[in-house]
């Protein structure tokens, strides 16, 4: 059994409306060819019963962090060869993990 524990980080972002909203960052990774640092990330839920085991949405960013300057920006869907790239990625790790946990649930 692999013990997924750890302690969760957040990241606050502001929506069209300046409103914040506040999510849990699931992954990080940089690519090796260009260098750029990539997240994923999902809305933390506030509340317990929001949570569901249907669906999670799970966003992804481009983002730097130098000298305590953090900058984020969306990935522009126009951009097919990044876009994919972090497709890909996505469907790499996600697919394991959901392997891991039908593992899991047998033992």
């Amino acid at each position: 059994m692999t013990d997924h524990t750890h302690e969760p980080e957040y990241l606050i972002i502001p929506n069209e409306d300046g409103e914040e909203e506040k999510f849990e960052i699931m992954f990080t990774f940089e690519h090796d060819e260009t260098g750029k640092k990539y997240m994923f990330v999902t809305p933390a839920e506030e509340d317990e019963e929001d949570v569901g085991d249907d669906y999670q949405e799970v966003l992804a960013f481009r983002y730097e962090d130098e000298d305590g300057d953090f900058r984020i920006e969306m990935i522009d869907e126009d951009n097919e060869e990044e876009w994919d790239m972090v497709e890909e990625m996505f469907n790499t790790l996600f697919s394991g993990l959901e392997l891991e946990e039908e593992e899991d649930h047998r033992e």
